[in-house]
């Protein structure tokens, strides 16, 4: 009865630490890539509650945040970020796709968990590997191993991006874009161009989220190169809301003072979500996928990475 007491007596010191640490990265003292340090601190040190289901609860702030970042885009702005910069979205994803499958045949790699690597880097990390994985029938330990290689590359690109974009003085508006085609998920693109700028923020999170269109078509892509079940896609609703709340602000600009309001909230939500993310990673996650996936991803992350600075800094 005392194990047990004082088992549960940790448990609940564990958990108030962990909401607290959680309420104090919506402060403007915490950035995000402190925020996801702090999340997996708490995880290695078996300080995360176990009773909760992280996973969805990250899933719906981000896309409730997501939302919420589109009553501060310019419309005009988002149309023309993403129209000029079509051309890039679209040969960068198939350039990733088709330097995956070929890597994955050279290092003799299992070409399902390759696949949703590729799909992960090429298009929006997490979102597209949980929409390409059921459409292609990938076991959970699959999904996994795509999914473990991602955050790790995902928690890099929090702190090594916004140090080469000042190294490199990038504006605010190329570092956007940059940030937007070679990092994997949208809270991490969020994350790198929130600590570049508020103008990298909005460039970033438009031209991302128009990339994270293509989730679609290729799990449909994917599903009939695989022999999957097209009827299991899961798509990413929030897209759709996030270009209600552009157009709802262009149209609607009385309201400019609460839409400001929101965006901010939204900005610090993001925060929150990124604790969340790193509260998700441990060690063991890290060492379980092995060092073939993780090359892999390293290699197409760089193939991308370099040859969009690349082209952004010497021929946009």
């Amino acid at each position: 009865m005392n194990l047990f007491s004082t088992s549960h007596q940790f448990n609940k010191r564990h958990s108030i630490i962990f909401i607290c640490v959680g309420l104090f990265c919506l402060t403007p003292f915490i950035s995000s890539p402190m925020a996801l340090v702090l999340g997996f601190t708490l995880a290695s040190l078996g300080w995360v509650p176990v009773q909760w289901n992280i996973a969805a609860l990250t899933k719906k702030l981000l896309s409730y945040s997501i939302i919420g970042l589109g009553f501060g885009i310019n419309l005009n702005a988002a149309i023309e970020a993403s129209t000029h910069n079509f051309g890039l979205i679209v040969g960068s994803i198939f350039f990733t796709l088709c330097l995956g499958f070929l890597l994955t045949r050279a290092l003799k790699f299992d070409q399902i968990t390759g696949h949703l690597i590729a799909s992960g880097t090429a298009i929006c990390g997490g979102s597209a590997i949980a929409a390409v994985a059921p459409a292609i029938n990938a076991r959970n330990d699959q999904t996994a191993t795509a999914l473990a290689c991602v955050f790790v590359l995902n928690s890099v690109a929090l702190f090594l991006f916004p140090a080469l974009g000042h190294l490199l003085n990038m504006s605010q508006y190329d570092f956007g874009v940059w940030s937007a085609i070679a990092i994997h998920d949208t809270s991490s693109v969020v994350g790198a161009a929130s600590a570049y700028g508020d103008e990298a923020l909005k460039t970033a999170t438009t031209i991302k989220l128009a990339r994270a269109l293509w989730i679609i078509p290729i799990a449909l892509a994917s599903a009939m190169l695989f022999g999957g079940d097209k009827r299991k896609l899961s798509l990413p609703y929030f897209i759709g809301f996030y270009c209600l709340a552009i157009a709802v602000a262009h149209w609607l600009p009385q309201f400019h003072a609460i839409y400001d309001t929101l965006f901010m909230v939204s900005k610090r939500t993001l925060v929150l979500c990124l604790f969340l993310i790193g509260a998700g990673i441990t060690v063991q996650k890290m060492r379980a996928s092995g060092p073939k996936p993780l090359l892999l991803g390293v290699m197409l992350w760089a193939a991308i990475g370099i040859t969009s600075l690349v082209y952004i800094l010497y021929f946009q």
